[in-house]
């Protein structure tokens, strides 16, 4: 953990604030996150707030599978994360949690999918399910690699 005083003119010289840079702070995620939902919420009247969207798929002894996490927010869905299990890998269990998924985000009214998938990842999954690159952010997270975005319509 580092604390700062303010004390740099290039960032501010205001001595009432102080600055305490660490890793994870759940509290401050939270206050973040409650604050943010009151600005959208201000921002998108009529809008209900955003929702969170799983989707799990278990083997015959109740173990996790493949799984997917995410949001739908108004007429978009978004996909923060996804996984299948290494010895599951190639049974399918990735088109049907993302189908899954998707088949619940239009249920809430959505009409479009993000994704955001490195290139070590699975970029060419999500390619062949009909989404569309819509941005790279090279060199992201180590040289070579790329954080690619991902859109699809529903």
């Amino acid at each position: 953990m580092t604390e700062a005083g303010g004390s740099n003119s290039a960032l501010g010289d205001d001595r009432r604030y102080s600055s305490r840079v660490d890793e994870a702070d759940a509290e401050l995620d939270q206050t973040l996150s409650d604050e943010l939902d009151k600005v959208n919420a201000r921002a998108t009247l009529g809008t209900a707030p955003a929702r969170e969207l799983t989707v799990r798929i278990n083997d015959a002894a109740g173990r996790l599978a493949a799984g997917m996490s995410g949001w739908t927010w108004g007429v978009a869905a978004g996909i923060g994360m996804t996984w299948v299990r290494e010895d599951s890998r190639g049974a399918g269990l990735g088109t049907r949690v993302l189908a899954e998924f998707e088949t619940e985000a239009r249920r809430r009214g959505c009409t479009h999918v993000f994704v955001t998938s490195f290139t070590f990842q699975a970029p060419g999954f999500y390619e062949r399910q009909g989404y569309r690159e819509i941005f790279r952010w090279e060199d992201v997270p180590v040289p070579g690699a790329g954080d690619v975005h991902f859109r699809k319509d529903l």
